[in-house]
């Protein structure tokens, strides 16, 4: 009141008179003084809000003080958000009710507890056997085929074990089904064990566990320098082969389709390892060229050596110049296990002779074959393998074709060609650091200039703004930075893997998701820097199971589809995949997050605006989200 009458009184001068320069410049000041206090009273000048609460102080709040002279109303304060996991192996008691809150979405039936709306089994059936096209992505296309409801929980589901527990064990709760116990018991894949699963990392062709295999792998090829970051793991089962290389710091994309071996991928991603749902059919892998230092089939029944070998050709596409494919398993060594394999002598050579001139007829070298395992080097350019197409007429070398379009993409029997080298000694593309150089290193599709409009100044910008943004994260939720809180993580518009790279010293790691709407040639750069992600239209379902992720990130997401498909049908994907009790992070214009905030109060998470890093100034804000705990039947949590 004090202010208002001094500023009244400035601007009735005694005489009547104009007021002068002096009462105009009073006034001014005292407007600034208002308007900081202002600012002060909402939390502007701390260096950070309360861990797990934000800033209690909305965008429209800010807008209206930084316009006005007056006074700021004190805003109510909000309850902060609570990010800790609460139904953990330590901390199983039954939580006090939270009140009811009328839901705008209820809890979908107890039959979609593990739907998967691009990979249903029951859409799946319309489609061709042919090439196992009906195993591929076959998403929702009308608004009737759309699950408007939340997927449930199983009753009893609890958080996961933290990593690296959690490699080898997993509650059974969580992914109730033993059917792999059963049909996989001799090959020591999983089995249960009371009320969990156990892991003991075996597989059909390393009984002597996973760690014991890749160790036989680390003696033929250099697993141990740095050279070989990103691998790939095809019909991937459990994916214990990929859990392994993570002691190694190798980073494999396990992937395996949604077959009669129900929950493959889902025990995968329940360990704390990456994976997702796929299948080699009639698609392009959604990767783009260059991708992967190795790939890896251990006994993963693929027919390599059939259409013309069209699926060792689109490996051919995802592997990097001078990378490895490895194959164990039939045909490899069959003099020896040609009677297990229940095959004819014929059969099994044959296969593998088809194979041998697959690889050769893509210029790849055969490295060595030693015990169950054959190894293959993919040439470093195709200087010499474009000379070689006067003798070997197939398959061509493709022409007009983007190696790098992998979504929906057909595969084509034709070999992506490398970028133009001058010299045989020349890595084509552009000579890739070792790891963990190559983490922050100009990745060369950026140095080469081959993306249009990216700069090295702007990666070695966009480097250091995401180390200050995960800073400012990890001060607003106290439990990012807690080790074993957070595991599988989501960024949905991963842009050039900032936000993964700057959280790489931490034990977990991220699925970097490049949408297809936007400038989706980031895709090759995050895999340069030593990263994993794919392509993803998110008007359409992930591939990947309920409960996947512990955190979603989602960087301007809402904005890049705005009009192009319904804010709440991105929502509930995300709640989809997303666990009980996991936390959302919504970076976008104040506008957009006001409204997935009503919406997200609907859907049973609590949520909280917060501001920008950089002040409460900035438009863009962060919307911070923890999804309570439920599950099927237990209304009461």
């Amino acid at each position: 009141m004090a202010v208002g009458a001094a500023a009244t009184k400035l601007h009735l001068s005694p005489a009547g008179r104009r007021p002068t320069l002096l009462h105009l410049a009073a006034v001014a000041v005292l407007c600034s003084v208002s308007y900081l206090l202002g600012i002060w009273h909402h939390g502007g000048f701390s260096a950070a809000p309360a861990a797990g609460a934000g800033s209690s102080s909305s965008a429209a709040v800010s807008i209206a003080t930084a316009v006005s002279c007056a006074t700021p109303t004190p805003s109510s304060s909000s309850t902060p958000l609570d990010f800790a996991a609460h139904h953990t192996a330590e901390a199983l008691e039954e939580v006090e009710a939270a009140p009811r809150r009328r839901a705008a979405f209820e809890p979908c039936p107890a039959k979609y507890s593990e739907y998967t709306p691009c990979e249903d089994v029951e859409r799946s059936l319309r489609f061709p056997r042919d090439r196992l096209i009906y195993r591929e992505r076959h998403c929702p296309t009308t608004e009737a085929e759309r699950l408007r409801c939340l997927v449930p929980a199983p009753a009893g589901y609890r958080t996961p074990f933290p990593w690296p527990t959690s490699r080898d064990v997993a509650w059974f709760a969580n992914v109730p089904h033993k059917e792999l116990t059963v049909e996989k018991a001799v090959q020591n894949w999983i089995r249960v064990d009371g009320d969990k699963f156990r892991f003991p990392g075996g597989g059909t062709m390393f009984p002597h566990g996973a760690g014991a295999y890749i160790d036989d792998i680390g003696k033929l090829i250099p697993l141990h320098d740095g050279s070989i970051r990103t691998a790939l793991d095809t019909g991937c089962g459990v994916a214990s082969w990929g859990a392994y290389l993570l002691s190694r710091n190798i980073l494999a994309m396990s992937f395996a389709p949604r077959d009669s071996h129900e929950a493959q991928v889902q025990f995968a991603l329940e360990r704390g390892v990456p994976a997702m749902i796929g299948v080699l059919a009639s698609n392009r892998l959604p990767y783009p060229a260059r991708s992967f230092d190795m790939a890896h089939c251990s006994r993963c029944l693929i027919p390599w050596q059939v259409y013309d070998g069209l699926y060792l050709i689109e490996i051919d596409r995802i592997l990097r110049p001078g990378g490895y494919w490895i194959l164990s398993g039939p045909p490899i060594n069959w003099k020896k296990h040609y009677k297990g394999w229940a095959r004819t002598k014929a059969d099994l050579n044959a296969e593998q002779e088809a194979i041998e001139a697959v690889a050769k007829s893509l210029c790849w070298k055969k490295l060595k074959t030693d015990g169950d395992m054959a190894i293959w080097q993919k040439p470093t350019n195709h200087i010499h393998c474009k000379v070689s197409r006067k003798v070997i007429k197939s398959p061509p070398f493709c022409s007009n074709q983007n190696p790098d379009a992998a979504w929906y993409d057909e595969m084509k029997a034709c070999i992506s060609p490398l970028p133009e080298a001058s010299d045989i000694k020349e890595v084509a593309g552009g000579e890739l650091k070792k790891w963990p150089e190559r983490l922050t290193a100009i990745p060369p599709r950026i140095a080469s200039g081959s993306i249009e409009g990216v700069t090295e100044e702007m990666f070695v910008q966009d480097t250091k703004l995401w180390k200050k943004r995960v800073g400012h994260y990890k001060s607003v939720i106290t439990q990012f930075g807690q080790k074993g809180r957070y595991r599988n993580l989501l960024d949905m518009n991963a842009q050039f893997g900032g936000f993964a790279a700057a959280l790489v010293n931490d034990p977990l790691w991220v699925m970097n998701m490049v949408p297809t709407v936007g400038n989706s040639t980031t895709l090759g750069v995050i895999y340069e820097r030593g990263l994993i992600g794919s392509y993803q239209d998110w008007c359409e379902g992930m591939s990947t199971y309920p409960r996947t992720y512990d955190l979603i990130h989602a960087d301007s997401v809402f904005t890049l589809y705005k009009g192009r498909c319904e804010m709440e049908d991105i929502l509930l994907e995300m709640d989809r995949i997303l666990r009980p009790e996991g936390t959302v992070i919504i970076r976008d214009d104040v506008d957009l997050l006001v409204k997935i905030k009503s919406i997200a109060d609907g859907m049973r998470w609590n949520s909280q605006i917060v501001d920008h890093e950089d002040g409460p100034l900035v438009r863009e804000k962060i919307l911070l989200v923890v999804k309570r705990y439920w599950t099927l039947g237990d209304e009461k949590q």
